[in-house]
């Protein structure tokens, strides 16, 4: 950190670094204390950055503790990061600093990374066979997380609850029943994401050098390996002792589940049964953490404005109606819903920057920018979001948004949540946009047409939607947020 932070003039003077304008203080020493005013108002730093570029479309710099974070706007740069190759501008080398992957889940799950290629082989492809099993376990979810409330109002802590509930149906997904429902696995499961999330930004404020050690000390990993091993190893061995017994002639082999995929991929690799728990592990860290502040915000705005509720529920009554059943087609024409979670991401994304890259050799971005070799560079996100040259009223929240720009220019693709674009980066942009997100957009979808299906929600009060937390690029929903519930009156 000293050394990035502080260099004597003459390094300075051949350092393109120092070329690009900086948003807080630059110079030796003081450019540390920086660091910490980016802690507690990257946002308003980022903003401010945004707005002194601007007009050219340009790129700015902030300080994190550990080193300078480039930082682009405007269409043309955001393309340059999203078609810049690996061997220049690296999303895997990114992913894994900006993470922290390798001092929290150890060496190996960065290098091959082979989790993500399960995750579009089992989970998009496989995503209308997996629908059935979604809405079972948000029903059920509901009912175990939601106090009886047919009668009066209840108050329920809101992102507490989210949390139980996306936990509980994504891992009915990656493990299946009866472990979705098992509270030790699911404790150690949600545990784990939560410290890894105060992890990664802890790790983030020490040096390098330091890195492993704070790592392994503020997540436990090989605690939380063993524990989840613990679960999840009679499970694989029950299935490979049918297998071996039956053969293709099994036939009431269970649906395949991800640590079975990834326990063959494993094997061939010549891996531990270690290795496919910590990828268990990341694909819990990766899904839950980002889908339940999602669905807070989500739900906060819902709660904030319960006007949208009718709308959204005529739309899903008509097309379950139309479609029989809880369908991926089904998920598919749910307009509305669509564009009132494409609008609440937009205003309310997981980070204030996006597309992050970390340069592997030095690049020159099409605007002349020189980026050194080693430095990470990322999309101002929020800021875009929030631009009038790319949103009409863009402060304003304007649940169906989308869906009406869809009914205007008859580009239904274009406008979809799980859609990216240099104007829309919640997800990323471009081949290393989310893999998961298509399924993500189900799974949320389906929780809140759910949701307006059977209750009535609101805040008490005044019903002002509380205020995010920002911390460094982190947008974080209100964590002590109550929510009043109250089952749907019958009409």
């Amino acid at each position: 950190m000293f050394a990035v932070l502080y260099n004597p003039w003459h390094e300075r003077l051949l350092n393109p670094i120092y070329s690009i304008p900086t948003i807080g203080p630059s110079a030796p020493l003081i450019s540390y204390l920086g660091s910490y005013r980016f802690i507690r108002h990257g946002r308003k730093m980022l903003k401010e950055g945004y707005d002194k570029v601007l007009s050219c479309d340009g790129a700015f710099k902030v300080p994190m503790l550990d080193q300078w974070l480039v930082v682009v706007s405007g269409s043309k740069l955001i393309d340059d990061l999203r078609k810049s190759p690996e061997d220049q501008l690296s999303f895997l080398a990114a992913a894994a600093e900006f993470v922290q992957t390798e001092f929290i889940f150890g060496p190996g799950v960065s290098d091959d990374p082979y989790h993500t290629v399960i995750v579009r082989e089992k989970l998009n492809r496989t995503l209308h066979t997996l629908m059935p099993e979604v809405i079972d376990e948000i029903s059920i979810a509901y009912k175990d997380l939601i106090p009886p409330c047919d009668n009066d109002w209840v108050s329920v802590p809101g992102m507490p609850t989210m949390l139980q509930i996306v936990a509980r149906v994504t891992n009915r997904v990656l493990v299946g029943v009866p472990k979705c429902h098992d509270p030790d696995y699911l404790n150690w499961a949600i545990n784990f994401t939560i410290n890894a999330t105060k992890a990664r930004m802890t790790i983030n404020m020490f040096p390098l050098f330091l890195k492993p050690l704070v790592g392994r000390m503020l997540t436990r990993v090989s605690k939380n390996v063993q524990a989840v091993a613990d679960h999840l190893r009679p499970m694989m061995e029950e299935r490979t002792r049918n297998l071996e017994e039956y053969g293709d002639g099994w036939v009431d082999k269970p649906v395949k589940r991800l640590p079975h995929v990834a326990y063959g991929r494993t094997r061939a690799r010549g891996h531990s049964f270690d290795s496919v728990v910590k990828r268990i592990l990341l694909l819990n860290f990766a899904s839950v953490h980002t889908s339940s502040t999602s669905i807070t915000h989500a739900l906060y705005h819902l709660a904030a404005s319960p006007e949208y509720i009718q709308p959204i529920r005529e739309e899903v009554e008509a097309v379950l109606k139309e479609e029989g059943d809880w369908t991926k087609a089904a998920m598919g024409k749910m307009y509305k819903l669509d564009s009132f979670m494409r609008e609440s991401q937009r205003l309310n994304g997981i980070h204030c920057i996006s597309v992050v890259r970390k340069a592997v050799k030095e690049v020159t971005l099409s605007d002349g920018t020189r980026i050194p070799s080693g430095t990470l560079v990322a999309a101002a996100a929020e800021a875009t979001h929030h631009d009038e040259e790319n949103y009409v009223d863009p402060d304003v929240f304007d649940p169906f948004r989308f869906s009406k720009l869809r009914d205007d220019d008859g580009e239904g693709e274009k406008y979809l949540y799980v859609s990216t674009s240099a104007d829309y980066l919640p997800f990323g942009y471009g081949k290393h946009a989310c893999p998961g997100r298509w399924f993500a957009s189900a799974e949320l979808k389906a929780m809140i047409a759910y949701l307006v299906l059977n209750y009535d929600i609101k805040f008490a009060g005044d019903g002002k939607r509380p205020d995010n937390i920002f911390l460094g690029t982190a947008v974080v929903p209100a964590r002590d947020a109550q929510v009043l519930f109250r089952r749907r009156r019958a009409l």
